[in-house]
Order: structure tokens, then sequence, then C-alpha cells
């Protein structure tokens, strides 16, 4: 169902149950002030006749006689007036009257029957109990007094209905034009268009649809920036590679030298290690990029994640002799209690392991240290210079004279994880011009 439908549908059930309830209402104000009224009009009838009986006699008049001339639009039938002394015997009786009940010791309102219809009678006692004086209505009359001003306010409604739902139709097409220059804009834009739309001129209802909408074109445009980005340092990355393996395969098939194609043979696996490093790194980036938040948040088992990343590393570690340390702190400092995804984590320390054991001189000491405010990695390389430390973190940047071959993806993913965990990555000089360390902290 459209939205237009769907409002009008909502305003045409809702204005006649609104107004029906309005009508409710009025009819029991106006109720209540008709039946004000004609009490008011009995009790003032009931003393202008107490006022009246000065002189009368013990004999009964009674009137049953039609008005003389013209009655107008009265209907006498509807009202009785009844007087009688304090034996109950009739003073003063019209024609309805004598319906009335004789009582001497009412007084007040009293709600009757007679004739199977409810009437209204007011009793007035004198003074010295002389007489009671009685003035009765029908509750027609004032039954048709109400119907006649609830029939005032319902007709002139229920024609003016029409007039009403041709003004709901129009008015709701009207405020909806702006959701339709909206649809029309979408439809037309292009598929790379993903220009922020316009919201101070929208109306407020649309102006948080129009800034979700705004905040998705940023997530689309940066999710393909982050695609078009990869797909060019991947191709960048992997061209080289690719033709050092081309050249080493030739080298390996022309070679007849069986000493010659072993180091060609040894080549081309070092190369394809390589090759298959880059990839993973370049596949793990691409992940950790399109992510916008962490899958799961669980306390960071640190013995645990410090064992997987320093079984991840010992190849590396085993081939260039180094001497890998986990250091805790001393009771009662207990590692910094984390919260974030473990695989993540791990990810983390194992490429801050890595690099500190491919880049520190072969022989030499690379450190795990866990404190009480973070963790940090150090080892005994050379010294951070302000001009590598600048650009560290920055995608397939390598400084010069490493030892080991890399990617130079390595810490561009740790500070991706650690910028998801909400924690800081920095790197600094160990010592004056010798060793580096790591440090990851709370932002």
């Amino acid at each position: 169902m459209s939205l237009r439908r769907r409002l009008m549908m909502y305003l045409l059930i809702s204005a006649p149950v609104v107004w029906l309830v309005a009508v409710a209402v009025s009819s029991y104000q106006a109720r209540a002030e008709v039946n004000e009224l004609f009490d008011s009009e009995m009790i003032r009838l009931a003393r202008q006749i107490q006022l009246t009986l000065v002189g009368v006699g013990p004999q009964a008049f009674v009137s049953d006689s039609p008005l003389a001339g013209p009655g107008g639009a009265a209907d006498l039938d509807d009202f009785a007036v009844a007087v009688w002394d304090r034996e109950g015997k009739p003073v003063l009786l019209d024609r309805e009257g004598a319906q009335l009940p004789r009582s001497t010791d009412r007084v007040g309102f009293v709600d009757l029957q007679i004739n199977n219809k409810p009437w209204r009678a007011y009793y007035l006692q004198a003074a010295d109990g002389a007489w009671v004086v009685a003035a009765g209505q029908s509750l027609h009359e004032r039954d048709e007094l109400v119907y006649d001003l609830i029939a005032s306010q319902l007709i002139p409604w229920l024609l003016m209905l029409p007039v009403l739902i041709v003004a709901m139709s129009w008015a709701v097409r009207q405020a909806l034009t702006p959701m339709q220059d909206l649809t029309r804009d979408l439809q037309h834009r292009h598929a790379h268009d993903l220009e922020p739309m316009s919201v101070a001129a929208a109306p407020v209802e649309l102006q948080p649809m129009l800034r979700a909408i705004n905040g998705l074109f940023g997530r689309i445009s940066g999710t393909l920036e982050r695609e078009r980005r990869f797909t060019a340092d991947a191709a960048h990355e992997l061209r080289t590679p690719l033709a050092v393996l081309g050249a080493q395969w030739e080298r390996l098939d022309r070679s007849a030298d069986p000493a010659e194609r072993a180091r060609a043979a040894q080549a081309l696996g070092a190369g394809i290690d390589r090759m298959n490093r880059l990839v993973d790194q370049l596949l793990r980036l691409s992940r950790l990029d399109a992510a916008q938040g962490l899958g799961q948040q669980d306390a960071l088992q640190w013995p645990e994640l410090a064992r997987e990343a320093i079984a991840a590393v010992l190849p590396v570690v085993e081939r260039r002799k180094i001497q890998l340390e986990c250091l805790w702190p001393t009771a009662p400092e207990r590692p910094p209690a984390w919260r974030g995804d473990p695989q993540l984590m791990l990810v983390l320390l194992r490429n801050l392991l890595d690099n500190a054991c491919r880049c520190c001189p072969i022989g030499s000491t690379v450190t795990l240290r866990f404190t009480g405010d973070g963790v940090a990695v150090e080892n005994e390389g050379e010294g951070v210079q302000p001009d590598q430390q600048a650009r560290l973190g920055q995608r397939f940047y390598r400084p010069e004279g490493q030892p080991e071959v890399g990617s130079g993806l390595g810490v561009s993913i740790a500070r991706r994880v650690a910028e998801l965990h909400g924690l800081t990555l920095q790197y600094r000089s160990l010592k004056q011009g010798s060793g580096w360390v790591a440090q990851l902290s709370t932002a």
C-alpha cells in the first residue's frame, strides 16, 4: 500500500472517530444544559403557582379544554401542573396534571413513568403544609431538543464530507511532494554519483532519512575507494613478484647445471613464499578495511594469545636465531583488562612479533612485554628515525636496509586492528640510536 493511500485511510478513519467522540461530548453537554434550563423553568412555574394559590378555596379546578386561540408550536401534552391540599385532595389540575401521582411528602425533582413514558416532576411543599404544587414535563420534549441540536451539527458535516475528502486528498498530495522530489532525484542519479543530498532545504521529517542516506553514500563511497585502492595496490605489488617468479622459472628451466638449478629452485620457492605472504596480507588488510566494528568483544586471555603469537613466529625465530622473551608484570599488577576480538588481537601480536624478528640483527633479543596499562614489543635493531617514524603504517612502505623481505603491510594491519579496538599503536626508539619499541595502549 502506498504512503498516500495509507495516510488517506488513516485520515478517513480517524476523522469520523474523533468527530463522533466530539458529538458524544457535545450531546452530553447539551443534555445537561437542556435539563438545567427546563428544571429551572419548572421550579419557577411551581413557585409562581404557589404565589397564585392565595385565596383559592377548597373546590378543585380541573381544566381539560384546549387553548383559546392559536397554540403556535406548543405541545401541551408534554407539560402537567397539579396542586393538592394537605389531605391529598386536588386543588388545581390541568389536563395532564391528573396523571401526576399524588404526594404530600415528596420534595424536589422526581423521575416518573407515566403511560410508559419517562417524565420528570418537581414537587414544592407550602411552608405551612396547606398544599403541594407539582409541575411535570415529559422527557421526550427534552430529548427532541437535544436531537435537534445534534442534528444541526451532524447534517452540515455529512454534507461537507465529500468536500473534506477532496481537501484531505489535495493536502496529502501536497505534503508528499518532497517525497516525490526525493524519489525522482534518486531515480535519476547515476550509479557512481554519491554526492551528499541537500538536507537544510528538506522538511524536518525527511532530514533524518536524508542524513541516513548521506551516511550510506559515504560508506558506499568508502567501500568503493577501498576496493579501488586494494585493486591498485594488488596490481602494483604483484607485478614485480610475478615478473621475478617468471624470471626464476625461466632460469630454472634453461639451466643444465644441477647446482644452478638448485639455487634457482630455492629462489623460486622463496619467491612463492613471498607471494603467498603478500597475498595473505593483502586479503587480511582488505577485510579489516571493510570492517565497521568488532564482531565480538570478549575478555582477552593474554597468556593464550601470547602463546599462539609466539608459536606463529617460531620459524623466523629459529631461522634467525632470535632470543624471544615474554615478560609479565609483577604481582599484584596484572596485564590490561581489555575486551575485544581474540582472533584480531592475535593477528596484531603476530604482526608485531614478526616485524620485530625480521628487522632485528641475527642472534639478538625480541621482548614481548605486558604491563598494567599496555603491551609492548621491543627489539635490538636500529632505532626508528624521525623520517621513518612518520611513514610507519603507510601501505607497502619498508625502511631501507631491512635484512628480510616483506610486503610492507604488517604495520598497517596492526594499526587497523588497534583502531577497531579503540587503541593506539606508537613506535619509538628504545635507546638512543639502538632498538625500537612498538607500544600498544588505550587511546
